[in-house]
């Protein structure tokens, strides 16, 4: 059980002291009935509170953060070698958060992380689009934009990839789309979008064509933007970009009770 204002700026955009005025205005419905006493008692899961004509629901609370990574971190909690890794740049508060896949140690941009386990592993299993801007040596070939364009699978894909790596091959799915934004005999620069990110998997595709990826940006994931965030910089989700996640993570709980039905029927 708890009050009713406090279940209101628990699971909305108001405070408490505009959850008390809304309640003692008449705005909100306990049950379809007005309710004018904000110490009443509702129970989640059972009373339905409405303000303004809006459902209030009870949601998971967790906390994202975007990271601009810089170049020369890495992406795990500790390194045998010693090496800079992502939590020697973050602030004390976010040591315990679980980052969203990752970027390798020469890559930068955007990177996720949250304190919620299981949202961090919805996020890195979903096919949400991943943007990335990179600079390769040479030119970008019509072999290239082929396989952009309807995937390859690489029988030998350990160029590109690190060297203790176990991965040997790997099929890269059609890209999302791609920009070709400058083409040159000495380098280029693409935009690129992909469903997922597979271990090293931008820089074991071009790598396949003889072109070694010079810079390696994530520029985006999904609705979140790196914008003007500086590097080695961190902010919190805007409200619009939690909403989109909620509503992301709603319907992948609804998919995932509807694939168990389905697969105790069989």
């Amino acid at each position: 059980m708890m009050r009713l204002n406090k279940y209101i700026a628990h699971y909305s955009t108001y405070s408490r002291r505009e959850a008390d005025r809304a309640i003692q205005d008449g705005y909100v419905r306990v049950n379809g009935e007005i309710e004018e006493n904000p110490a009443t008692q509702v129970e989640e899961g059972r009373d339905i509170v409405y303000i303004s004509g809006k459902q209030v629901s009870p949601q998971e609370k967790y906390t994202v953060i975007v990271y601009n990574k810089p170049k020369g971190e890495l992406v795990t909690k500790n390194d045998p070698k010693g090496r800079r890794t992502i939590y020697d740049g973050l602030s004390k508060e976010f040591r315990h958060f679980i980052p969203v896949g990752r970027l390798d140690f020469a890559s930068e941009g955007l990177l996720l992380l949250t304190d919620a386990s299981h949202v961090a592993t919805v996020l890195m299993e979903s096919d949400l689009e991943r943007i990335y801007k990179i600079k390769i040596k040479g030119v970008v070939t019509p072999d290239m934009e082929d396989a952009m364009l309807n995937g390859i699978y690489l029988d030998d894909a350990r160029a590109g990839a690190h060297s203790h790596s176990k991965i040997t091959s790997m099929e890269i799915k059609p890209f999302i789309g791609f920009k070709v934004q400058k083409n040159q005999s000495n380098y280029s620069i693409l935009k690129v979008a992909l469903k997922e990110g597979q271990n090293r998997e931008l820089r074991r595709f071009f790598a396949h064509f003889g072109a070694e990826v010079a810079d390696l940006k994530r520029l985006s994931f999904a609705e979140v933007e790196l914008n003007n965030l500086p590097t080695g910089k961190t902010r919190y989700l805007t409200r619009s970009e939690y909403s989109a996640l909620y509503k992301f993570l709603k319907e992948e709980k609804k998919r995932a009770r509807e694939a168990q039905r389905n697969k105790d029927k069989e």
